[in-house]
């Protein structure tokens, strides 16, 4: 059965509804706002660079204690702690790693990170 022709289908929405929405709508863009800003709320990539941030700080304190037993070692130890209390901050790390102590066993390469980890350890002692 056809429907006439000045007769149009229509359904019926209730008049809140449109405001409903934009309330709807508003407000999860203010929680999303007070979420991210205030809340402590993160992207899943930014949770991903802090746990491999967290992750890669705990294997070099892990570390630390092994290159301060490779520098107790170390038969010319006096010699270069001696050296490195008399270089400038900006130096000690790079000595440290020239001196084997950051180069961790199995590994070819001495790492950056362990060598100014070990550093500031290694510091206490001057």
């Amino acid at each position: 059965m056809a429907l006439p022709e000045n007769k149009e289908k229509h359904m019926n929405i209730p008049e809140w509804v449109k405001p409903a929405l934009q309330g709807a709508a508003a407000g999860a863009v203010a929680v999303s706002i007070v979420g991210f800003s205030w809340g402590g709320w993160v992207t899943g990539g930014t949770a991903e660079k802090m746990a491999a941030d967290h992750a890669r700080l705990e294997v070099v304190a892990a570390l630390v204690p092994i290159c301060i037993e490779q520098s107790s070692q170390d038969p010319k130890a006096t010699e270069t702690l001696a050296e490195l209390k008399d270089a400038s901050n900006y130096q000690r790390s790079n000595m440290l790693m020239k001196a084997g102590w950051a180069t961790m066993p199995g590994s070819s390469d001495a790492s950056y990170e362990v060598a100014s980890a070990c550093m500031e350890k290694l510091a206490a002692q001057f």
